[in-house]
């Protein structure tokens, strides 16, 4: 449901990760946004590689930004391999953080060897206010009709972990 952004990609190198790290952190200076730091010995990451699910068990590295008080917060967390495969929902933050954080996500794309973005809002792909504005509409009605059956569904939650739940069935 939501409006979410997915990235997944490998820096090229121990210096394209400093560079990431810090546009990151000066990005988020000057939006105001707070972050912190991630660096772990070892946590599991789920992640899915062609439509499989699997897990990374290891260490990892990079930044959590909080863009918005109503948004996911943003994890560029690496694993040893520099690898990274993320989301972050932005649906229910002013549409403006939507468009900072694809902008910020494009702006590392020389760092990479290999990325990719899909914006469930579109406006990565197309730079279009209006084709976001457009999903994040439809979205919200669609929100609206689930959230008029009060007897059936709630919603949104946010989780401990940042994460939010945009809808959930009650039992």
């Amino acid at each position: 449901m939501g409006i979410t952004i997915h990235f997944e990609g490998k820096l090229k190198d121990e210096g394209s990760f400093n560079k990431v790290m810090t546009s990151s952190r000066e990005f988020a200076d000057e939006q105001g946004w707070p972050y912190s730091d991630i660096s772990e010995e070892e946590v599991t990451l789920q992640r899915v590689k062609g439509e499989e699910d699997w897990n990374y068990v290891g260490p990892t590295r990079g930044v959590e930004i909080q863009p918005h008080d109503n948004s996911e917060p943003l994890r560029l967390e690496f694993d040893k391999d520099l690898y990274i495969q993320e989301y972050v929902k932005t649906q229910f933050a002013p549409q403006e953080v939507h468009i900072l954080i694809t902008k910020l996500l494009k702006s590392f794309e020389p760092e990479f060897s290999s990325i990719e973005v899909i914006d469930e809002g579109e406006y990565y792909e197309t730079g279009d206010d209006s084709v976001l504005n457009n999903h994040r509409e439809k979205f919200f009605e669609t929100l609206d009709e689930y959230l008029a059956q009060e007897d059936k569904y709630y919603g949104p939650i946010r989780l401990e972990n940042g994460r939010i739940v945009d809808v959930m069935e009650k039992e």
